[in-house]
């Protein structure tokens, strides 16, 4: 069992090697990803649905505290990856998985909070206005919580966010069994129907069309942990609605390491609660990285977190360009540095681990998730 927990771990298996040639695009690698299936579902007691919605999640453990975490073991790992499901009358479920190793082939790792501030020096956030950006690809993933977070739309009815958005760690929020979530769309005008007659000098307004929210996932690895643990490492949510959404989606995709993304950077889009009403993009470089968290610091306010954190690179077997989302943005760690003071926005990334148990949620078919 040992050399099996090693193994999956270790799991990170590129087909594709990066080149070297002065003409190299970045180019999207190619893993083997290992197979996650339900074992067991048992029926829980209905939840209080006690909790305060929190819009971010804090921790003091930075990437030196993260890096000299012991690996979990194969046990852990499993129960870290089993999760329960909560659906929108009431009823919770814990289903345990067990991991499979299929031909060739992992996942594992682990203050002074300042929750107001997450700006760093001038504010290069871009609020997006106007139907024309709003309602087109990327921007058009991005949706809103109820609960006041971000989400983004990854299939036709499934929507990725941050597990705080929903659960405590403890109990899930107040709100999360009547869970919706909110599409922008330009506001009718009286007897306009139809018109393409705007003011350009007035970003038109928008107005959220909400739908339901069907059934949620949460790993156990943050329901039994918490932001100053092994928590944030699984600080992600799968939301089912109730009927599609009809909106082009963004795939998820194994987040490849930082020095292979474009510029080293990465870009997302939520609805930052300082700018009420507007959805807000932003694009960074990549500060530090371990197994299962990206540290940056793009500019980000509450009301971010859940937002899909994206690239843009080639991927070859098609012959084109394609964005995935490779992690969630979670929230702000405050950490001691060489014994120097440094914060960061922390985005969870999607491990091999990781995309296939999010991908099994969306497909139900491990067939269909074999390739990151």
């Amino acid at each position: 069992m040992a050399a099996l927990s090693t193994l999956i771990l270790l799991l990170c298996a590129v087909k594709d090697v990066m080149p070297s040639s002065p003409h190299w695009k970045p180019t999207w690698p190619s893993y083997r990803v290992p197979v996650i299936l339900p074992q067991s579902t048992l029926n829980l007691d209905k939840p209080q649905f006690d909790a305060e919605a929190r819009l971010e999640v804090v921790s003091p453990c930075g990437p030196a505290c993260h890096k000299s975490s012991p690996l979990p073991t194969y046990e852990e790992v499993k129960n870290y990856l089993s999760y329960e499901t909560l659906y929108a009358n009431g009823s919770l479920t814990e289903t345990e998985v067990g991991i499979y190793i299929l031909s060739s082939g992992g996942d594992g790792s682990r203050g002074r909070s300042r929750t107001k501030r997450q700006i760093y020096g001038y504010d290069s956030r871009f609020s997006i206005f106007g139907k024309d950006f709003l309602l087109n690809y990327p921007f058009s993933t991005s949706v809103k919580l109820s609960t006041g977070c971000t989400g983004t739309l990854v299939a036709e009815k499934h929507v990725l966010t941050a597990a705080h958005c929903i659960h405590d760690g403890k109990s899930y929020v107040k709100g999360a069994q009547k869970l919706r979530v909110g599409f922008l769309k330009p506001r009718q005008k009286d007897g306009s129907k139809g018109s393409n007659i705007t003011n350009s000098a007035m970003p038109e307004k928008m107005k959220f069309q909400w739908i339901r929210v069907k059934r949620t996932h949460v790993p156990k690895g943050w329901i039994k942990g918490n932001a100053n643990d092994i928590g944030m490492d699984y600080d992600y949510a799968l939301l089912e609605l109730k009927k599609p959404h009809k909106r082009k989606f963004m795939k998820i995709g194994v987040s490849p390491p930082a020095r292979h993304l474009p510029g080293g950077r990465i870009h997302f889009s939520g609805y930052d609660n300082d700018r009420p009403g507007n959805l807000v993009y932003r694009f960074c470089d990549v500060k530090d990285e371990t197994y299962d968290l990206l540290y940056q610091q793009c500019d980000a306010q509450p009301g971010a977190s859940g937002s899909g954190v994206y690239v843009r690179m080639w991927k070859r077997q098609n012959h084109k360009w394609e964005r995935k989302i490779i992690g969630i943005f979670s929230g702000h760690q405050w950490v001691d540095m060489n014994g120097t003071p440094q914060d960061f926005n922390v985005a969870v990334r999607i491990t091999p681990l990781k995309y296939a148990q999010i991908c099994y949620w969306i497909k139900g078919n491990y067939l269909d998730c074999r390739e990151g």
